[in-house]
């Protein structure tokens, strides 16, 4: 049994990392949220220790470190701007680090993780889930049977609905989230280079406080991608049935469909890492450099 602790204990995203703690048999003991409404934690591991204050929380790991209660992981869910120095924080504490995405959000900021992972000997692993999906598996293995010089052609539309309550919080904030595309997009650029390959060419048409899209240039595929999280651009059919969620990817014409799946794979991708066999920090990159460039028009 490992012990975990864990950094953002009261987002959105959190309960899956509790669940695939618990699922994979390990305990998690202890957390910190600036927010105490976490009564989530009941649920998976009551005896846990909470704290609400940084310096509470790395000081109580650092007496149970003295006492031989080693923290083995750090799981990170905290506002993006956060992650790089709790990264930092769990790697000197001794802990191999769990990430969720994006790990940060500079291209040169995984450079310096990278020198810090050499010093302390310890690993940085990052939450890329939907390479572990199913369907999205079968794709790119169908793909990479094809024919080295076919050209696919691809739109990727995702719309997530959000209420004003979004631009109040640092989800809001560029300097915080990194915007649309790097909030609600870097997953889906990530598996699509991942299927087919590289980025060579990225126009950005629009990129405001609620919605990007633009065309990007891979190595095999033309990809064109709305993200958005203005629930007026909701197809009508899907607005007039309360739904809230729109996501399409469709390939060469036809609609490519994952919209199921999604719920064990955090789960999947502890399973991994535990197992040895987790993504690493430098497996992010490519989707990272894409992001900040889309972010600033850099490309």
């Amino acid at each position: 049994m490992k012990n975990f602790a864990l950094i953002g204990a009261a987002g959105y995203i959190a309960p899956r990392h509790m669940r695939a703690i618990k699922d994979t048999g390990n305990n998690l003991i202890a957390a910190l949220d600036k927010s105490d409404s976490v009564g989530i934690l009941d649920s998976f591991f009551p005896e846990a220790d909470f704290f609400t204050e940084f310096e509470r929380f790395d000081r109580h790991l650092e007496k149970q470190k003295r006492k031989g209660i080693k923290t083995d992981y750090l799981s990170v869910c905290s506002p993006n701007y956060l992650h790089d120095s709790h990264i930092r924080f769990g790697l000197r504490l001794g802990a191999d680090v769990i990430c969720e995405k994006p790990v940060v959000l500079n291209p040169w900021n995984i450079d310096a993780l990278a020198e810090i992972e050499k010093e302390t000997g310890n690993r940085i692993y990052t939450i890329l889930q939907l390479r572990l999906h199913p369907a999205i598996v079968a794709l790119k293995e169908k793909v990479a049977a094809e024919p080295a010089n076919k050209k696919h052609e691809v739109e990727l539309n995702y719309i997530t609905s959000r209420g004003h309550w979004y631009f109040t919080s640092w989800k809001g904030d560029i300097q915080k989230s990194g915007g649309i595309a790097t909030n609600i997009g870097v997953h889906f650029f990530d598996m699509l280079m991942w299927i087919f390959g590289d980025a060579k060419e990225v126009i950005v048409n629009e990129h405001s406080r609620d919605t990007a899209s633009g065309t990007l240039q891979l190595e095999n595929a033309s990809v064109k991608w709305n993200l958005s999280i203005n629930g007026k651009k909701l197809p009508e059919e899907l607005r007039i049935a309360g739904k809230r969620t729109y996501r399409t990817l469709n390939i060469d014409g036809e609609s490519f469909e994952f919209s199921d799946g999604f719920t064990e794979l955090h789960t999947k991708s502890y399973e991994n890492i535990l197992a040895g066999k987790g993504f690493p920090l430098m497996e992010t990159r490519k989707a990272i450099e894409l992001v900040h460039s889309i972010r600033n028009k850099s490309w």
